[in-house]
């Protein structure tokens, strides 16, 4: 079963996800850039001073579900994530409009203060949160108060570990913005999107995990 904090490639397996997002041929929108940190950048990620209580706070003003994302130089999951996922401009637009997302180095070394107020380096954070891959990609609630004292572990509620095809990453996103993830597993929300563009007569290479 897959849990709200814990997501991994293996349980998705059997089926894809569904809801709101367009399903249209994919195509490309701007190119992601690679930054001196050997970090792929998108424009309109979070630029912020690193406090995750405040950055989830200005999220919140914006109507937007606050996520970090882990990567490293040289990391060709993160590189696909960016060249791939975040360059279709069938699905960006709604991204753009329902997340903020920050980008963290999990080798990194500017200071960045948890949610409780604690603290310490980007490599530091990613150890407390127990982020062992790259892209790991956490989402919060979108409630700063009720996170407010507690570490981004204790507050998380969902991660992608690793590598996700488009039609998973951006459903995944959806699952969590609609508020499923509060009464049902990806994997299942997976299935029935999937199951329901099927008996639409739809079919997609974006399914497919390989």
């Amino acid at each position: 079963m897959i849990t709200r904090r814990d997501f991994s490639l293996a349980a998705l397996a059997a089926g894809a996800a569904g809801a709101s997002l367009p399903l249209v041929r994919p195509g490309a929108a701007s190119a992601a850039t690679l930054g001196d940190d050997g970090l792929y950048k998108q424009d309109w990620f979070v630029e912020s001073f690193l406090d995750l209580g405040e950055d989830l706070a200005e999220a919140q003003a914006a109507g937007k579900h606050f996520v970090v994302m882990f990567e490293q130089g040289g990391c060709p999951f993160c590189r696909k994530t960016h060249e791939v996922n975040l360059a279709r401009e069938d699905y960006l637009p709604w991204m753009k409009e329902n997340f903020a997302i920050l980008q963290l180095d999990l080798f990194g070394a500017r200071e960045t203060t948890d949610f409780d107020g604690e603290a310490m380096e980007e490599r530091a954070l990613g150890r407390r949160w127990l982020v062992n891959f790259t892209p790991t990609i956490l989402f919060f609630p979108p409630d700063a108060e009720g996170v407010a004292g507690k570490t981004g572990r204790e507050a998380e509620i969902a991660r992608i570990q690793g590598y996700l095809p488009p039609f998973y990453f951006y459903h995944f996103f959806e699952w969590v913005r609609s508020g499923a993830y509060q009464s049902e597993g990806f994997q299942r929300y997976a299935n029935d999107r999937v199951n329901q563009l099927r008996d639409q007569g739809v079919e997609t290479e974006d399914w497919r995990l390989g």
